[in-house]
């Protein structure tokens, strides 16, 4: 009796197991300094008749533009499709096919179902010429090619019909400002951080006081870097310039109307003059 339970409960619960119909596939692929990122469905032909007026991907109508959910497009950097420009982040794709051309629709992506969209107003709408394959593609596919520093083709193909759009990134602006920022040696906030932890860290305070006073000798100091060394000069025993940093860190939290630090500061200059 109890193996019989046992049985009957276990069996109760067993799946089974069959593959998807339009099975999930994503693509991903760097152009330039750009990630870009597919995420669509893949529903096979199977025999049947795929883009006409009376097809399975009628003519005319919106199209989630493969199976299931929507499709989604991310870009790491902005981006143009087509000439038309898309910030940074992640899109649905809904198309409408005809015969001469399709329109792809952008949409900021936020569900996975694309219902939702249809009703919406697109972020970028392009328009892409159709072009009949030479050969019959199974299987639904979405595909970066001809890929450059500054560009790439998104080809989106069924059937024995694709399109292809147009990619464009500004990689040479992204690769001249890393390079400035890179010959510029370290910023200010590298060499507060810098300081911070030799302070912290008990390490040389020679180097933390040097790298301190590159970060605060600027025109406009911050309050909490000039703390900083105010910490640091103390900790070496530089009484009197821990108290004329802290008094000016102090003034400066006064003007940005940091209370925090002003107390603080106020704290340790009496403490100092004390010593």
């Amino acid at each position: 009796m109890t193996f019989a339970f046992l049985f009957i409960v276990g069996t109760s619960y067993a799946q089974i197991q069959t593959p998807a119909a339009s099975l999930s596939a994503t693509v991903e692929q760097t152009v330039g300094l750009t990630d870009i990122t597919v995420e669509y469905s893949r529903p096979g032909v199977k025999d049947r008749v795929i883009f006409a007026d009376d097809g399975l991907v009628p003519f005319g109508k919106i199209w989630r533009t493969g199976a299931n959910a929507a499709t989604k497009i991310t870009f790491s950097t902005d981006v143009k499709v087509n000439g038309a420009a898309l910030k940074a982040g992640s899109y649905a794709i809904l198309t409408i096919p005809t015969a001469e051309s399709w329109t792809v629709n952008f949409y900021a992506f936020d569900a996975p179902g694309f219902g939702g969209y249809v009703e919406k107003e697109p972020t970028a709408s392009v328009s892409a010429e159709t072009m009949e394959l030479s050969w019959k593609l199974e299987n639904f596919t979405i595909s970066i090619h001809n890929l450059k520093s500054d560009g790439a083709d998104l080809m989106i193909a069924w059937d024995t019909t694709g399109v292809g759009l147009e990619i464009s990134i500004d990689t040479d602006s992204a690769v001249m400002a890393s390079i400035e920022s890179a010959m510029a040696g370290p910023s200010n906030n590298d060499y507060y951080r810098a300081a911070s932890y030799y302070y912290e860290a008990d390490k040389d305070l020679d180097k933390a006081l040097n790298w301190i006073n590159k970060a605060t000798n600027v025109d406009q100091p911050r309050f909490w870097q000039v703390r900083t060394k105010a910490l640091i000069l103390a900790k070496m025993g530089k009484k009197q310039e821990a108290i004329d940093a802290a008094t000016q860190s102090m003034e400066l939290a006064m003007a940005a109307g940091n209370d925090d630090y002003v107390r603080m500061n106020k704290k340790s200059i009496e403490e100092w003059q004390n010593m």
